[in-house]
């Protein structure tokens, strides 16, 4: 089970290296074993995405320091070619990220930066997107860089995601569409426990070609009862993910 922290006041370097805090307002949330939520986050996330704390994996909120290594690990054809066209330039990517800050504060829509230990700058996105008020159905997305596929850095970071959305946003529903080729994207998604539910035909333009898409879903009443393991890495989950095509990146 992957051990997640929020970071609250009183919490130090130190408690967060060995999974420990003595912060005021930090519980274990009994309904999702191993996550642990500070409470009052729910409602401040509008103005500032909390810090999630996996083993070796951080999900934060996007800076401006986190352009340059966006354009270099996200916007390969390697990465891109599943996923609408990410901005190809540095000045594209901050516009990005102003636009994520912009969608957060408006209350529909969250963007964490993905930081592996030892790190400080991004090496992919995790995106949800409200999908009806109250964020009850919510679609999500991700980016990762190919130098960090197989590195268990996709299964942990959709832990946090899920775990978040879940738990802070009231999230009964979520949504993700990849592109049928997308082996790599497809690949992650079942193995992390989504359910595939059927075929959009002609449903993502990319290139000036209509592609079908697989929908895929992770119901609230499932991630409950089965806590305890869908969110271990499956055998031969370390191939990693290439992204998700969900929704565009505005540049």
């Amino acid at each position: 089970m992957i051990h997640t922290i929020m970071r609250t006041p009183g919490m130090t370097s130190t408690h967060l290296r060995h999974g420990l805090a003595d912060g005021p307002g930090l519980f274990l949330d009994a309904r999702a074993p191993g996550l642990a939520v500070a409470t009052g986050v729910g409602s401040d996330w509008r103005q500032k995405l909390p810090e999630l704390y996996g083993t070796n994996v951080v999900l934060r909120e996007l800076r401006m320091s986190d352009a340059p290594s966006l354009l270099m690990l996200l916007a390969t054809e390697e990465v891109a070619r599943f996923m609408s066209p990410p901005p190809t330039t540095l000045d594209g990517f901050k516009q990005f990220i102003a636009w994520t800050h912009r969608q957060r504060s408006e209350g529909h829509y969250a963007c964490f930066a993905v930081v592996p230990e030892g790190l400080d700058t991004a090496v992919g996105i995790f995106q949800l997107k409200a999908l009806e008020h109250g964020f009850g159905t919510a679609e999500w997305g991700f980016a990762l860089g190919s130098p960090f596929w197989g590195r268990g850095v996709f299964p942990q970071g959709a832990s946090l995601t899920a775990g978040f959305a879940f738990d802070q946003l009231g999230t009964q529903r979520l949504e993700a569409r990849a592109m049928v080729e997308n082996a790599r994207g497809n690949g992650a998604l079942k193995k992390i426990g989504a359910v595939p539910e059927g075929i959009l035909r002609s449903s993502f333009r990319r290139d000036g070609r209509l592609h079908d898409q697989i929908l895929w879903s992770i119901l609230e009443s499932d991630w409950r009862r089965r806590a305890d393991g869908l969110w271990e890495p499956a055998a031969g989950a370390g191939t990693g993910p290439a992204a998700s095509s969900l929704f565009a990146l505005p540049h």
